[in-house]
């Protein structure tokens, strides 16, 4: 033992000799050495290269041996292409992941070493355990050095790299220690700088996808990477002491320079640690220059990466059996808000669906707070819907339907389109059987839908075009007014709160607007009766409005149709109906009703689901029924019946059944409807003829010969009027083509526009009653709204040619004529080149004897202000009711003569009486902004805050917004065919191969009418009846609305659905004349004589009226022609001496007042 304490007690006092001499410079020395020598070795070669090497001149590219190595460098490539792909794959593996292992492992040696305080100690290499592991990492990266040497293209520039420069002062002094039996800590904390190439590490393992994740990972490589190596400079310079002598060593642990580094850089500074050397001291001056700057601007944006990176970043996390939808588009707080209060309606049935929103932008604060309060329900996730990887975290191919937003107020409405069809590309292309929804601002960019290849809307993809719908509700607005507001309506989620402070009137529309549309399947106690006898029921005890049942198709297909109050329909078992009620509950009465159980109960809240037998009865569900009950709206095929493509405005009173035709001098006569549109069983239809006396008659156009005719005496010219069947259109019962190619819409051959165009004098002679004034403004480069969308649901082909009422477009020419082309083949349309804030043009074109006047703009809203996007419609409606006009009368009613009654006493009105006062004049305003809408009426106490369907131009059917268009998106997820029927009922009847048609670009083709076209005219429409007079009348004297409804179905077939009302019943002096809505008002529900009710009708072929010349024409030297709004002359004879005479008098005068006195006169 003595011998062992005495080695060792001589051992230790030799490396303490060892030390007293400092070889430090042995190692650097090495380092520096190896750097010179090799960039010595790459400038002699260069230059010997320089000197003996000479380039061989260039070939030229034909040149047999240029071609000949060109083949055989080829061939090469060719037959090394796999082994080079293989041996790149393997090289890059080997460079980029273990290199950067053994690097990490290398500097954690260092890290052990460095936890010493001396930085240079003496111990046989055989003993130390580190060095040895670290020499061998240093052969391998040597080797790498090497390998990197030889395939670097510019070998000179490759020395001076910053990784060479690591290799350099880190692989030389582990050999110098073997010689020397000493370490010196060194240069290797330089190791460190390998951490900066995580980066690319991990985008090449495809860890690191996104671009804020690859940049955080270089801001903390960097910062991580030049913390480390200069706290190893530091705790060298310390631990070392100042040169030559080295006499003033200070002793610091690497892990305490770490912390003093942080701590300085930070520039907080404690104090508790701090350099003594000068070495020391000087390096950190400097580098805090760099130091400093780094941590000021590598920090803050770390946090805000990692900050704003976790909150919308992420992945979808699915629960097990719920279902998800992605909306994407235009997401701000107003869009998202009105979606989501149509989408989550208290009144829809358990609605297990997650919606998740996808935007590229961080949602605001008010946005932010929106989904909070919806959590349960509502997710937010950063991305784009044109990434992929985007899609793959929100999980696309998972959703059950994908939606896209339209910005409403864009300024430019086809870049918008364009955005969102880009959108619907990038979707499809991810996952093609993903349902898409998509709103699109413009009807002409529906057809790049078409292009996409997955686009099949039988599978559910739907597009909602909001100019196509909006300028469709105005048009059933010209037709019925108020029933946009009421169809508007039936298709949002509302819910409403009675109040006793409010008005009479705002009570009862507002306990319409709570009616939605919802579908249930009728239990067997309906198995067999008929349908008025189910709606009946339907109404009375179980207080449901049934509008139609689902017809399947017969046993060679699955197809079904829906069909709108059938007459002879009987209902079979499990049918669907179609039904108007406050809340999905209350519709699945009739689903527990039961003849045996609930025929006593009174109380309809009492219909529960009971236990007889009859419950034993299998329920035959499908799976989509399943999905899609109690959802409002229900699906509709094709060729089915659509309820409303036609619908009339006037004031219907009965007509007489049976017509006789009159004598042969009258004007006109009627004829009997062609074979193809009479019911088959007359029997079958009690109600043949009062659908027909209530079918509207509008005023019959007279015969006409040319476009002027000259009289046999004197050549007086005489020019036609162009109210009704213009001179220049075209003769209706001579075209062989009096449809489109599909059978639903009027057509008429092309006209140019300069034929429909008139001037201010042209329009003032023309007799215009009962048309319809289109008031728009537009610039010649306004983008194009599609007038064609609100023409055609004014041509239904389930009118007759003489209902059709009159177009008159008061606009700027330069428009219309880049619409025209859309025009050209819908008849009686003219265009009056006008301001629609002149009152000498709205004269002209006799707007007080309008049965419509629609104020629309082309113009795009600027982004300075949007509340004057609405500032000209606004204008022209305050200029119109301002306005006052001559008390002018029905030139034409027949009021004089008894054979002109009907059986039940009540006259034919055939024209409109003019409006004194402009506010009078039927009209409705398309607004941009809804908070305008309290502009439009001047005596309504409507709050700014108040939504638009509360406002009382909305609810008398006199202003429209396209924000009431919103619903519709979650009302088409929830049912895929809701949008087919809602388009069908307010565009006149268009169809899926219509639709094909219109997208080829060329409008509306005529086609030969066959019984198959024509069958198409046999369509639902719906009626507006007055009370004043008709069978109807008595129920206008203290009558109740269940008692009207049982009638007119029992009697008439007419299935009542609403009231228009005046607002103010009272007869004071100041009552208003403005009508509103009820929608479905109760049973118990009194009316009045004034009030109109809202009636749905099986279409009648009714009397097709047809011109006809009188016998003395050709002796006269031919027809004086003149066309006055639709003007019918009476039955009586009238002396063709008269008749030119009060010809000569209108056409020379443009005063009304004196044309309407001599039109009386005449009668």
């Amino acid at each position: 033992m003595s011998g062992c304490d005495e080695e060792v007690i001589t051992t230790e006092p030799s490396f303490d000799n060892c030390l007293q001499v400092r070889k430090w410079w042995c190692f650097l020395l090495s380092s520096i050495f190896t750097f010179l020598a090799g960039l010595l070795i790459v400038l002699l070669w260069r230059a010997f290269a320089f000197i003996c090497c000479r380039k061989e001149p260039e070939l030229s590219p034909n040149d047999p041996k240029q071609k000949e190595q060109k083949a055989n460098r080829g061939k090469q490539e060719f037959e090394g292409t796999f082994m080079t792909e293989a041996k790149d794959w393997a090289g890059e593996l080997i460079s980029v992941v273990l290199v950067f292992i053994l690097s990490i492992a290398s500097l954690i040696i260092y890290f052990i070493d460095a936890s010493n305080d001396k930085v240079e100690h003496c111990e046989k290499w055989s003993n130390n355990i580190t060095q040895q592991i670290d020499l061998a990492f240093n052969i391998f990266f040597m080797v790498y050095f090497f390998i990197r040497f030889i395939a670097a293209s510019d070998k000179f520039w490759f020395m001076l790299e910053m990784y060479s420069f690591v290799d350099y002062f880190t692989i030389p002094p582990s050999f110098v220690s073997i010689y020397l039996d000493r370490t010196w800590i060194g240069l290797r904390f330089l190791r460190a700088l390998r951490l900066m190439t995580v980066p690319d590490i991990l985008q090449y393992l495809n860890i690191l996808k996104t671009s804020s994740s690859i940049r955080l990972a270089q801001l903390v490589s960097i910062f991580i990477s030049v913390w480390l190596t200069a706290a190893g400079i530091i705790h060298l310079l310390e631990n070392s002491g100042d040169p030559l002598e080295f006499n003033n060593p200070h002793q610091l642990s690497y892990w305490t320079c770490v912390y003093f580094l942080i701590v300085t850089m930070s520039t907080v500074g404690y104090g508790d640690v701090f350099c003594e050397t000068v070495l020391g001291r000087t390096f950190l001056v400097f580098f805090l220059l760099v130091g400093l700057a780094m941590f000021a601007s590598s920090i803050p944006e770390i946090i805000e990466l990692v900050g704003s990176g976790s909150k919308y970043s992420g992945e979808l996390k699915r629960e097990h059996g719920k279902r998800h939808i992605v909306v994407c588009g235009h997401i701000t707080y107003e869009s998202v808000s009105h979606f989501l209060k149509d989408f989550l309606h208290e009144d829809r049935e358990d609605v297990d669906v997650e919606v998740v929103f996808l935007h590229r932008h961080v949602p605001g604060l008010e946005l932010e707070g929106l989904f909070k309060r919806h959590f349960t329900t509502v997710e937010f996730f950063q991305g784009t819907i044109m990434n992929p990887i985007d899609l793959q975290r929100v999980k696309v191919h998972e959703a059950d339907a994908c939606l896209v937003l339209a910005n409403k107020y864009c300024q430019d409405p086809d870049a918008e389109d364009a955005a969102n069809i880009m959108r619907v590309i990038s979707i499809k292309n991810y996952s093609d059987d993903i349902r898409v929804i998509i709103q699109l601002m413009q009807y002409h960019n529906k057809a790049y839908l078409l292009n996409i290849p997955s686009w099949d809307w039988k599978q559910g993809d739907d597009v909602i075009c909001l100019a196509e719908l909006k300028l469709g509700f105005i048009a059933q607005s010209c037709l019925a007014p108020g029933f946009s507001t009421m169809m508007a309506n039936l298709f949002a989620m509302r819910s409403f709160k009675t109040s006793p402070d409010m008005q009479i009137w705002q009570n009862d529309y507002l306990q319409g607007t709570g009616c939605e549309m919802y579908t249930e399947t009728l239990s067997p106690s309906f198995t067999g009766m008929t349908f008025p006898q189910a709606s009946e029921l339907c109404f009375t005890k179980l207080k449901l409005l049934l509008l139609a049942i689902e017809i399947k198709g017969g046993e060679e297909g699955n197809d079904s149709k829906i069909s709108i109050n059938p007459r002879g329909a009987k209902i079979l078992a499990n049918t669907q109906g179609f039904f108007i009620a406050q809340s999905a509950d209350e519709v699945k009465r009739a689903w527990f009703y039961c003849k045996a159980c609930h025929d006593d109960i009174k109380d309809e809240t009492l219909i529960k689901k009971c236990k007889c037998k009859n419950w034993d009865v299998t329920r035959e569900r499908d799976e989509i029924n399943l999905i899609n009950r109690n959802k409002r709206m229900p699906s509709v095929s094709s060729g089915s019946h659509q309820m409303l493509n036609s619908i009339q405005t006037k004031q219907v009173n009965k007509v007489k059944p049976n017509v006789n035709r009159p004598p042969n001098g009258a004007e006109g006569v009627v004829v009997s409807p062609s074979s193809y549109n009479r019911p088959p069983d007359t029997e079958a239809n009690p109600y043949a003829g009062y659908q027909l006396a209530y079918e509207v008659k509008k005023l019959m156009p007279t015969a006409r010969g040319g476009s002027s005719t000259q009289n046999s005496n004197g050549g007086v010219t005489l020019q036609a009027g162009i109210a009704d069947d213009q001179s220049k259109d075209f003769d209706f019962e001579k075209t062989e083509m009096k449809y489109d190619s599909t059978g639903m819409f009027h057509w008429s051959p092309a006209r140019s526009l300069e034929d429909c165009i008139l001037d201010r004098n042209q329009a003032a002679m023309t007799v215009l009653n009962g048309h319809v004034v289109v008031c728009l403004f537009a610039d010649p480069d306004s983008p194009l709204i599609g007038l064609r969308n609100l023409v055609m649901p004014l041509r239904a082909s389930n009118f007759h040619y003489h209902e059709l009422k009159h177009v008159v477009i008061v606009g700027s020419v330069d428009y219309i004529r880049r619409e025209w082309k859309m025009l050209q083949n819908l008849p009686k349309i003219s265009v009056l080149n006008g301001s629609p804030l002149s009152r000498a043009d709205l004269r002209a074109v006799n707007v007080n004897l309008c049965d419509m006047c629609c104020i629309l703009s082309a113009k795009v809203p600027s982004n300075d202000d949007p509340t004057l996007a609405d500032k000209e419609a606004i204008l022209a409606s305050l200029n119109i009711k301002a306005m006052t006009f001559d008390d002018t009368i029905g030139v034409l009613s027949q009021r004089g003569e008894q054979d002109n009654l009907t059986p039940v006493g009540s006259p034919i009105v055939l024209q409109r009486r003019g409006s004194v006062y402009g506010a009078n004049v039927p009209m409705i305003t398309e607004l941009v902004n809804d908070s305008n809408v309290q502009f439009l009426d001047q005596d309504d106490d409507d709050d700014p805050d108040t939504e638009l369907y509360l406002t009382q131009p909305f609810a008398c059917g006199t202003a429209f917004a396209v924000s009431v268009l919103d619903s519709l998106m979650s009302t088409t997820y929830f049912n895929q065919n809701a949008l087919t029927l809602i388009r069908s009922l307010i565009t006149g009847g268009a169809t899926p191969e219509l639709e094909l048609i219109l997208a080829e670009g060329a409008g509306l083709r005529g086609g030969y009418s066959t019984p198959e076209s024509l069958s198409n005219r046999d369509r639902c429409r719906v009626g507006q009846i007055s009370f004043y007079d008709g069978p109807l009348a008595q129920f206008g004297e203290a009558g109740k609305y269940g008692d009207l409804f049982v009638a007119a179905l029992k009697s008439y077939g007419m299935l009542c659905i609403g009231l228009y009302r005046f607002r103010d019943t009272s007869s004071s002096c100041d009552a208003s004349s403005k009508r509103y809505v009820i929608t479905n008002p109760p049973d118990d529900f009194s009316l009045l004589p004034t009030d109109q009710v809202f009636v749905l009708m099986q279409f009648d072929p009714g009397l097709e009226y047809k011109p006809q010349t009188r016998p003395n024409a050709q002796n006269s030297g031919g027809a004086v022609g003149i066309n006055t709004g639709n003007i019918v002359s009476s039955t009586r004879q009238t002396n063709n001496n008269q008749v030119v005479l009060l010809l000569m008098v209108l056409t020379v005068t443009s005063n009304v007042k004196l044309q309407s006195l001599c039109i009386t006169l005449f009668i």
